[in-house]
């Protein structure tokens, strides 16, 4: 086991595994970053304290974002959009931050973010021996079971039970590597300052994965431990000026997830299935929510960002359709993957070593296609995304599962991640009743339609009832959005749930068991077969390519480089920097491109000039939302809020001639905290007064 503790750690090149990375192409892990390469390309010197400051700054925040800690007092940057649950959690009728803005002038007015987590990277621990060892020669559900086993040994013995820490096995390089990333756990986070919607999202949909944009989409946090703000040394110096084109780049996050090692047959199953059907139920549950947020100001109030949220992944999902649909895409795949196989198959010794994995992976594509909505439907999107549903899931599958040794757990109920899960389950937040009817009987239509009527899961979800019916029945009987009540039971363990009387309890204790059983049966035809053949392939490349790329995305920190540069395109050249002026020309009154009041009032004061939006060709992908763009000097320069068009490819592979990140200055941050909402002390926190 080698641990790799990066407050002190040497720089270490680690193998890559796939085809070497061109120009600025890269989402780096910070023990495998390509200083070299980046000095030969930019000029600039990137040391271990460099990396160890910007690594000790950065901020993974468990609602699926990234950002940046920006002051000694534990100020944290972040996008707007990256704290939109938060405040819509904390409005109400007749007070909307999500609307209007939420302004603080005294510690006293942050408010805590519930359900929301705050971590920084401390260590990385090499465990990929045992890893593998653990799953040596077993296949299906015991080499599941194996491997989940070995990440909770590996992850217990990382963390202990430090509740100030978290701990989470990682793999790399699609089963190539396997670390265990420990970090500093904030569970107390709270709300600073965050814009009027009008101003973070200002051109809506029509707007998004474009540019030229005009959005101030950022927002501040504030880290807090025992009831204070958290004492913060390490942090990112804020840098009130733009960027200049052609300066060198660094964006600090969290990347979710890309499949640019994935075999083509793999590519082809999410083209032809995956995709399609997550696409045809975002495109009716985007009705529904429009539909509903039609009927009143209050029901449009709380509509809003779940439709911004489905609207936000259906141009997501159908840019990567797209790219997928591309035949020279998908033959430069083919082609690759060919020269691959002609490599292996040129060492003998190698290629007796590797066997078939690619021929395995084709295979465990029959399975998928038989299990995949199943497995969707009654496993992985069961509740539609109910909140009442989730939490009476997670009561009853945490009583059940933590009945049992840590070993032979589910995974997301091992020891060191508990922590996360009683967080998200018992802190306060309004549930939406005519939301959670809306997500039930769609869920229920759609496993219906999907599985037909005489299926047994659906008979066992249904009974007699209708999903109209059954949906309206669940969440006006259930007492689940009373914390208080969450709380009693999870602190009852199996036998309060049992003899709970709350009918979305009931339903789940009935029902939850058919998702286990396609689980267990997608996770010993489809993850296992899959997952043992990608540990070889990624072998293969390791021998074949050495060391020359980064691993997939898998929201763990990375480090990308790049410039600030536009892009032409078809014969368009788009210049990389927008302006407040370009703002004020682009407002014409009407949704969503309708300035905020405050905005309207300021015009004559702002400084036309200042740099407001910026692109850059650093390569990340969606989780990146939040992160620190950052100088050759290491100081904060903006925060990455989204990508152009072009860069909605980026989960398969990245361009750099066309692939740009959109970021917003810090530049028009500072000049709007001044001049638009005359938040002093933030800016003066910012400066480091």
């Amino acid at each position: 086991m080698k641990t790799v503790t990066l407050a002190a750690s040497a720089l270490v090149l680690s193998f890559a595994a796939a085809g070497a990375a061109q120009a600025d192409e890269g989402m780096w892990t910070f023990d495998n970053f390509p200083a070299a390469k980046v000095k030969q390309a930019y000029g600039v010197d990137i040391d271990q304290k460099w990396l160890d400051t910007v690594r000790a700054s950065a901020v993974r925040l468990t609602t699926g974002c990234s950002a940046s800690v920006v002051s000694k007092q534990g100020l944290v940057l972040t996008n707007n959009h990256c704290v939109a649950d938060c405040t819509q959690a904390l409005s109400s009728e007749g007070k909307d931050y999500v609307k209007d803005g939420f302004l603080t002038g005294a510690r006293e007015e942050e408010l805590k973010c519930a359900g929301m987590q705050a971590e920084v990277l401390l260590s990385i621990t090499d465990v990929t021996d045992q890893v593998k060892a653990a799953g040596a020669g077993k296949t299906g559900q015991d080499f599941v079971k194996a491997r989940d086993a070995s990440f909770a040994t590996a992850e217990l013995a990382a963390c202990g039970q430090d509740k100030t820490l978290r701990c989470q096995t990682i793999s790399f390089y699609r089963g190539g590597q396997y670390k265990v990333y420990k970090y500093r756990r904030y569970a107390d986070v709270r709300l600073v300052f965050a814009p009027e919607y009008a101003t973070a999202f200002f051109g809506g949909d029509p707007d998004n994965f474009n540019f030229p944009r005009f959005n101030l989409d950022s927002a501040f946090l504030r880290l807090y431990e025992d009831g204070k703000p958290a004492n913060t040394p390490n942090h990112l110096t804020w840098r009130a000026t733009a960027p200049v084109e052609g300066e060198p780049t660094f964006v600090a996050g969290n990347p979710g997830t890309t499949q640019r090692q994935l075999t083509v047959s793999q590519l082809e199953t999410n083209r032809d299935l995956i995709i399609p059907v997550g696409q045809l139920q975002r495109s009716e549950m985007r009705g529904r929510l429009i539909q509903f947020g039609e009927q009143s100001e209050e029901n449009k109030r709380i509509a809003n960002q779940p439709l911004a949220g489905v609207e936000n992944s259906y141009k997501v999902f159908f840019g990567q359709q797209f790219v997928l649909s591309d035949k020279k895409f998908m033959d430069a795949k083919r082609a690759a993957e060919t020269d691959l196989k002609a490599k292996v198959a040129a060492d003998p010794k190698l290629a007796a070593e590797i066997g078939d994995p690619w021929g395995e992976i084709d295979k465990a594509q029959a399975a998928l296609a038989d299990q995949f909505v199943p497995m969707r439907q009654l496993e992985t999107s069961a509740g539609g995304g109910s909140d009442l549903y989730g939490y009476a899931r997670t009561l009853v599958r945490g009583a059940q599962e933590r009945a049992k040794p840590a070993a032979e757990r589910l995974p997301e109920y091992g020891d060191t991640r508990l922590p996360l899960v009683e967080k998200r389950l018992l802190d306060v937040r309004p549930v939406d009743a005519p939301l959670e009817r809306i997500y039930l009987e769609h869920w229920l239509l759609k496993t219906r339609e999907y599985l037909t009527a005489d299926a047994p899961a659906v008979k066992l979800l249904l009974g007699k009832e209708s999903p109209e019916g059954l949906s309206a029945r669940l969440v006006a009987g259930s007492k689940l959005a009373d914390p208080a009540v969450r709380k009693a039971l999870w602190d009852g363990g199996l036998a309060a749930i049992q003899g709970s009387d709350d009918p979305m309890i009931q339903f789940v204790l009935k029902t939850e068991g058919a998702g286990r059983d396609v689980r267990k049966a997608y996770e010993a035809s489809v993850t296992a077969p899959t997952d043992a053949a990608a540990e070889r392939i990624a072998k293969a490349r390791f021998a074949v390519l050495g060391d020359t790329v980064y691993p997939d995305a898998t929201f763990s920190l990375r480090l990308s480089y790049g410039k600030v540069a536009g892009w032409t395109h078809r014969g368009r050249t788009i210049t990389p920097f927008t302006d407040f002026a370009g703002f004020y020309d682009r407002v014409t009154g009407a949704e969503p491109f309708e300035a905020a009041p405050r905005w309207i009032a300021a015009k004559d004061k702002l400084n036309q000039k200042t740099v407001y939006d910026y692109v850059t060709t650093n390569d990340i992908i969606g989780g990146n939302s939040g992160s620190p763009v950052i100088d050759a000097k290491g100081r904060v320069i903006g925060a990455a809020f989204d990508g152009n068009i072009h860069s909605l490819g980026g989960a398969f592979g990245y361009d750099g001639a066309i692939n740009r990140t959109v970021v917003v200055s810090t530049a028009a941050i500072t000049e709007a905290l001044t001049k638009v909402y005359g938040r002093d002390a933030l800016v003066k926190e910012l400066a480091g007064k």
